[in-house]
């Protein structure tokens, strides 16, 4: 049974010490307040954590669907003692939490990262989840569903491969099969993808479609926005009929970054090498591309050379995780204030420079 749902050497390997003490291997198929879905080598049980597991997590350290953990089984259900380490994680700034961090989906091979083609298109959003996906340590590949409904999806596929940087983009309908073959490319046996997206992208339609069953809730989105609804409430991994594993997770609103510094360079990696090529024609050296005169990135903004809205959104995300660092690390929150004070304290000396020039 774990086989199928991805159990390998290396992990019966890494858990030889767990094995020692006494415990079994499972991995978290759901999770709900409280209470974990199992699956063990004798098939599924409840699990909850132990005392001493609850006292010594870390942040972000509790079982999250897609782990593996060790277990002590009794009767119908088991106690969770330990959570294997994660072969990739795909992580979040937990929403409304200041800098809490949230653990989306844990050890997937593939993010398939979801977006409608319709009116909620969006590829500043797309980046996001790109950065997010390549800090994961995941595959990704980008899916835009409901292809049955966009009359020429080929202009939108190519807007979104503008973007990708050779990432995958596939077009897919779950109501007509179209694309279902060429994604069934990284359904594999033992491999687990993570469905990640807004909410009425068409995630949950597109589980029932590979699984051949209705196994999720569906809703249909609102005429007016293309928005959804939440109708996954809580994240589930699915065998498929392939033998390949997917989560789907319920829609998120937003997605804050959490140590991605990697994944937005790499998403971005065209957009910078570009920059630095113009860069060597800026009049000063130490040109940061704002607003001093002669500079060639400026001016290739300007005509269109470079596209203002991918280079604003690459600030906008390196600003976001660089507040994020500061907020994180005292240090740096430290250096950030000693900063912004000398700042004020040089605008200060302006303004009384000024008044006393004009009297």
């Amino acid at each position: 049974m774990l086989t199928h749902y991805g159990w390998s050497d290396a992990l019966q390997h890494d858990f030889a010490p767990y094995a020692a003490r006494g415990l079994a291997p499972a991995r978290v198929t759901a999770q709900h307040r409280g209470l974990w879905r199992l699956m063990g080598e004798a098939g599924e049980m409840e699990g909850r954590l132990s005392g001493r597991f609850v006292h010594q997590a870390f942040e972000g350290g509790y079982p999250v669907t897609g782990d593996w953990v060790a277990v002590e089984p009794h009767g119908e259900g088991a106690t969770i003692a330990a959570v294997l380490p994660r072969a990739s994680a795909f992580t979040r700034q937990a929403a409304g939490t200041g800098q809490a961090a949230q653990v989306v989906a844990a050890n997937v091979d593939v993010a398939l990262l979801t977006a409608s083609l319709n009116g909620d298109l969006n590829a500043r959003r797309l980046e996001r989840y790109l950065a997010t996906a390549y800090a994961s340590g995941a595959e990704p590949v980008i899916l835009l569903t409901k292809a049955d409904l966009c009359p020429d999806p080929a202009p939108l596929v190519a807007e979104v491969e503008a973007i990708a940087c050779g990432v995958p983009v596939l077009a897919v309908s779950a109501a007509n099969g179209e694309g279902l073959a060429a994604l069934a490319g990284w359904l594999k046996p033992g491999r687990t993808a993570v469905l990640l997206g807004s909410s009425g992208v068409g995630k949950s339609t597109l589980v029932n479609a590979l699984s051949g069953e209705a196994r999720m809730a569906t809703a249909a989105i609102r005429e007016a926005d293309a928005h959804g609804r939440h109708t996954t409430t809580h994240r589930e991994l699915i065998a498929l009929p392939s033998g390949a594993l997917i989560l789907d997770t319920p829609g998120m609103r937003e997605l804050g970054l959490w140590q991605a510094e990697a994944g937005v360079e790499a998403v971005f990696a065209d957009a910078t090498a570009e920059v630095e090529r113009l860069a060597e024609a800026c009049r000063f050296r130490d040109c940061a591309h704002g607003r001093e005169p002669g500079c060639a990135v400026q001016a290739a903004l300007a005509d269109g050379t470079l596209d203002a809205a991918r280079w604003r959104s690459f600030q906008k995300l390196r600003k976001e995780l660089a507040h994020a660092v500061r907020q994180e690390d005292p240090l740096a929150r430290a250096a950030e204030r000693k900063r912004w004070a000398a700042v004020h304290k040089a605008g200060r000396a302006r303004t009384r420079a000024k008044r006393e020039m004009d009297d």
